[in-house]
């Protein structure tokens, strides 16, 4: 490591109090020295035959002595000074010459490569990205037990091909190099990315999976509920500190089931492992939670209702509509026997498979849900809304507000899984105004919606209007 300034001025200071006390004595048999030759002069000047012929040579000789050091301190009052890393680095920078023709077209990359574990390594790697004019945005280490994976966001020439910078990453030493495209999110170090992951997760149970996407980049996370539909046993049995494989993690999920992620394009490092298990324990210690917004829409025919987040504890609430609901509906929402429809409530709701809206009225009854479901790296939608409450533009405006969801989530595409006779739920995907995707398997129809560019909502929005099946503001 380069001795910083601070460091050389202290061990001056100490050097200078270490040989204090010789200059002081070599100053004081000077002194003494001086004296004798003083007095002795004197006496041989008073006494001596020849005292007038001395002191006018010693004269001379004073006079030419003098003039001799002036002629030599002129002579050498330019000389550089000693040579001072610190200096020399600052002045090595300043003259340094400025790219040719200004700004330079660059763009970011997120390399990640394994070095060896030993000194000198990483020094090799940076001075031959800094050969290739590549910047070094910031770096993270992730020590292994025979290496260090070290994660590098990167500022390279739009010119440089891809294949030339992993070329000269493995000829510098790195080994199992992974390189993709970068954008200004990462440019937040680490730890601020990991407390505004740990505030999203605190506020909203639904915002764990999101959380971990972010945090590893492009993955599958799977959650498995402890029982199936049947009370049948699904998870399996994980240790309290979570597992850590090659390429999957495993965690014991809040509501009693297990969390898995995969990522097979690239290995999961113990760094890596720990952070996403602080998630995971800080979302199992702050419980079920949902963010209390609430929106007021005012109806055609002058109805207020009201549009929230909506968990487990809305299920009687959930059954009690189903039981409002025609056999036709229910089996248009959930394509299969009516008998089972209750049985789906419990993980629909839950914010640990996606997240739920929930329309009321203004006296508290629930009319209508809009769900919006992880599925491993795809996302689907699901509408249901009471008879009663159909033809009023609320299933258009939920599933808006769902897709908004899954954009704000970075979700490249949603589906909806339904029948061609629902008529309805067509013209609400058709009505989002977004690139659609048809597909008929087993006579069930899959509607895939891509949602960049969907504009977000206003958080500052309390109070919106429905007029002829759209909002307005």
């Amino acid at each position: 490591m380069t001795e910083t300034t601070a460091a050389r001025s202290a061990r001056s200071a100490r050097s200078a109090r270490r040989h204090h006390w010789r200059r002081d004595v070599v100053e004081l048999a000077a002194l003494f020295t001086a004296v004798a030759v003083a007095d002795a002069v004197a006496n041989t000047i008073a006494h001596g035959p020849s005292g007038p012929v001395l002191l006018c040579t010693m004269a001379v000789a004073l006079l030419a002595t003098t003039g001799f050091h002036i002629w030599w301190a002129r002579r050498h009052e330019h000389a550089p000074s000693p040579p001072d890393s610190t200096a020399s680095d600052v002045a090595v920078r300043s003259a340094a010459p400025a790219p040719e023709g200004g700004a330079r077209e660059t763009v970011l990359w997120r390399l990640r490569t394994t070095v060896r574990d030993e000194p000198g390594s990483l020094a090799a790697l940076s001075t031959a990205l800094a050969a290739l004019r590549v910047d070094i945005l910031s770096l993270q280490t992730h020590p292994l037990s025979d290496g260090t994976v070290d994660e590098f966001l990167l500022r390279a020439p739009a010119g440089l091909a891809p294949a030339q910078l992993t070329r000269t990453v493995a000829g510098a030493g790195g080994a199992h190099s992974w390189l993709e495209r970068a954008d200004a999110h990462d440019l937040v170090d680490a730890p601020t990315r990991m407390l505004s992951l740990a505030t999203r997760t605190a506020l909203d149970s639904a915002e764990l999976p999101l959380a971990l996407r972010q945090l590893l980049g492009r993955c599958t996370i799977h959650s498995v509920p402890a029982r199936s539909l049947t009370g049948q046993p699904l998870a399996e049995e994980v240790p309290a500190e979570g597992v850590l494989e090659e390429h999957t993690m495993k965690f014991r999920d809040l509501s009693g089931g297990s969390l898995t992620i995969e990522r097979p394009q690239l290995p999961f490092t113990p760094t890596e492992f720990a952070r996403v298990r602080a998630l995971v324990e800080l979302d199992a210690r702050l419980g079920q939670r949902v963010p209390p917004r609430r929106d007021v829409l005012t109806l055609p025919e002058g109805n207020e209702i009201t549009v929230r987040r909506a968990d487990t504890g809305d299920l009687a609430a959930a059954r009690a509509m189903h039981e409002r609901c025609s056999d036709r509906t229910l089996a248009q929402r959930y394509h299969g026997p009516v008998g089972d429809a209750d049985r789906y409530l419990g993980h629909l709701l839950s914010p640990r498979f996606g997240r739920t809206l929930a329309v009321e009225t203004a006296s508290g009854r629930l009319v209508a849900l809009g769900h919006l479901l992880w599925d491993g790296e795809e996302t689907e939608v699901a509408l249901l809304v009471e008879d009663a409450w159909q033809q009023r533009g609320i299933g258009a405006e939920l599933l808006r507000r769902l897709v908004a969801m899954a954009a704000e989530a970075g979700n490249e595409s949603v589906y909806a899984i339904t029948q061609a006779s629902n008529t309805g739920m067509v013209a609400a995907m058709r009505g989002l105004g977004l690139p659609l995707d048809y597909q008929i398997e087993e006579g069930t129809l899959v509607i895939t919606a891509r949602p960049t560019g969907v504009p977000a909502l206003r958080e500052d929005r309390t109070e919106l209007r429905l007029r002829d099946g759209s909002r307005h503001g």
